[in-house]
């Protein structure tokens, strides 16, 4: 299952860096070993909003019951975006897998490689996915990803008949973009 999501994350990065986009956060909680879905990140606002934001992915394990989490972010727009010194390789793709009971951190470096430039300045890049370091286990996560982590555990008490589908709903009206899979949809 693991290396389906890390191909399926850096397939994810591929794409969207092709296209100009460094890919938001990304929460993918499991139970008992079975994908929930994918929930990215609402649009943020650089700053409080951006920890947060981060921080609140958690909401979607924690109403699903997760047993296992995996969040997946690149280091400098996280950076940037909660204002937060740059904290290992960067450009780098990060993917944690947590559970209760602790945590290993992934970290997939890369260097750009431009493809071109449209004429507001923004650039379309191709990863060339470096060396990765071994897996860290316990590795340091900057502040929001550690939130989200120690929240997806933390029940959430909801007094609703299906507090898991009121979360969905409730985060996609915040602008979370959540894709659920088969098992778990609505």
């Amino acid at each position: 299952m693991w290396n389906g999501l890390v191909g399926m994350v850096k397939e994810t990065y591929t794409a969207s860096l092709g296209e100009g986009v460094v890919p938001r956060p990304l929460m993918m909680p499991l139970v008992r070993g079975e994908l929930v879905g994918l929930t990215w990140v609402r649009p943020l606002k650089v700053g409080q909003d951006a920890l947060a934001g981060i921080a609140e992915l958690a909401n979607i394990a924690a109403a699903a019951g997760a047993d296992e989490v995996v969040l997946a972010w690149e280091t400098h727009d996280v950076a940037t975006a909660c204002e937060l010194p740059i904290v290992g390789p960067a450009p780098c793709l990060n993917m944690v897998l947590a559970t209760r009971d602790g945590h290993v951190l992934h970290q997939f470096p890369y260097s750009e490689q431009l493809l071109s430039r449209s004429p507001e300045g923004w650039a379309s890049v191709a990863p060339d996915w470096r060396p990765a370091p071994a897996p860290q286990p316990g590795g340091e996560l900057v502040p929001p990803i550690q939130a989200a982590v120690n929240f997806s555990f933390t029940p959430i008490e909801l007094d609703h008949p299906d507090p898991f589908g009121v979360t969905v709903v409730l985060m996609e009206e915040d602008g979370y973009r959540i894709s659920l899979t088969e098992a778990f949809a609505r």
